[in-house]
């Protein structure tokens, strides 16, 4: 914050002074913390799509292993070691976030250190206006120290908020050192509170929306499996709800300065969520679309029959079967010749010595010699065929 503010001082048309470059300091504190952070991000929720895969498996561990806790933790860790997962990666962010805003939060407050602050509460000593405004606040010299508490923003003190008391608006104004008896002269304030409420409550309002907007971006991104789960039911809830709430009623005790922290932080979360999922969506369409295609070249082509593979002696085995059934099948064959040649001789046989017989009922037709010479010439065709077929068989 100190760095970017020496930075804007800088840029023309601003003052160090101005409660503009005081306040593009604070955003790009942040956005500087979450630019450092976007790895370990990405990391986060990549982590977080690798747990859901192997959830079932973690399941089915609970079931079989929940009267032993300790063999239960035994075998999740292995679970994990298997798959690469590492819970501290999806804690990374957060971690690193949270003492940067509790840093910050303390940093200022520090800049108004007069009676009844918040930071007396850590020890800090109880300072009059003059003091406040003419001590150091870590990085800050008295001359930041000084131009911090002198900045506005809409007319409004960055460090300043709604609950914070009237008497502490005193180090927000210039004053003149302690005359001989230590009486500081007291300057009316050239603001007024519902000023810190017309600038603080919109700037609740947006940071409780982009809380509560970011949770349900992230709770669209879980499975469905995973919402069936009373615990997981009840974070969504919280992570819906009450947090924004939080946000919306923690506003009042935040300076302003801080609002803008977290709305810009917010505001960054979800574009940044959105952009992340976007890429990780493409990257797993795109292994899909491999897998696909890696399938269909591994696949046989239209009309050929898959290849078996198969040990030596099953080959030998097969070949062997394959001859015994051949050589059955020939004497099979052979066996059905002779029968074909045997009936056939029969029919031979039979067709010249059965004679015609006459209908039943009908006249006996008188034998004639040119019938008798077409019946002959009948009965050797039919001879000529079955000798015909013999040889073919």
């Amino acid at each position: 914050m100190w760095v970017w503010h020496k930075v804007f001082s800088f840029v023309p048309g601003l003052s160090p002074d101005s409660g503009i470059t005081w306040a593009l300091s604070v955003i790009f504190l942040v956005l500087t913390l979450r630019a450092i952070l976007y790895r370990p991000f990405v990391r986060q929720i990549k982590t977080t799509r690798q747990m859901q895969e192997f959830q079932p498996q973690m399941q089915a561990l609970r079931k079989k292993y929940g009267k032993d806790r300790q063999k239960l933790a035994l075998e999740m860790q292995k679970l994990q070691k298997e798959h690469g997962f590492n819970p501290l990666l999806g804690c990374l962010p957060a971690l690193l976030q949270v003492p940067v805003f509790i840093g910050l939060f303390h940093v200022l407050r520090s800049f108004n250190r007069m009676s009844g602050g918040a930071t007396q509460l850590f020890g800090s000593p109880d300072m009059s206006a003059y003091e406040t405004r003419h001590t150091a606040n870590y990085f800050f010299s008295a001359t930041d120290v000084e131009s911090f508490l002198d900045a506005r923003l809409f007319g409004v003190p960055l460090s300043s908020y709604v609950q914070e008391p009237v008497a502490q608006f005193q180090a927000f104004m210039p004053v003149s050192p302690p005359d001989a008896n230590g009486v500081i002269a007291y300057i009316e304030p050239n603001f007024e509170k519902w000023w810190i409420v017309a600038l603080s409550l919109p700037l609740m309002i947006i940071a409780a929306l982009a809380t509560h907007f970011n949770s349900r971006a992230s709770i669209a991104r879980q499975p469905v499996a995973s919402l069936d789960n009373p615990q997981t039911a009840i974070m969504n809830r919280l992570m819906l709800w009450v947090f924004p709430i939080g946000v919306l009623v923690g506003g009042f005790f935040l300076p302003v300065a801080i609002l803008i922290y977290w709305v810009t932080q917010n505001i960054w979360t979800y574009f940044q969520q959105h952009i992340v999922f976007g890429k990780l969506d493409k990257e797993d369409e795109e292994k899909k679309r491999l897998a696909q295609e890696k399938r269909a070249e591994n696949a046989p082509k239209p009309g050929v029959k898959p290849k078996r593979r198969g040990a030596a002696t099953s080959l030998a085995k097969a070949a062997d079967s394959t001859a015994v059934d051949s050589k059955a099948v020939d004497s099979k064959a052979d066996e059905s010749k002779a029968e074909d040649t045997k009936a056939g001789d029969a029919e031979e046989t039979t067709a010249a010595k059965a004679p015609s017989k006459p209908t039943p009922g009908a006249k006996p037709k008188p034998q004639h010699p040119a019938a008798n010479a077409r019946q002959q010439q009948r009965n050797q065709q039919q001879r000529n065929r079955n000798r015909n077929r013999k040889r073919k068989r």
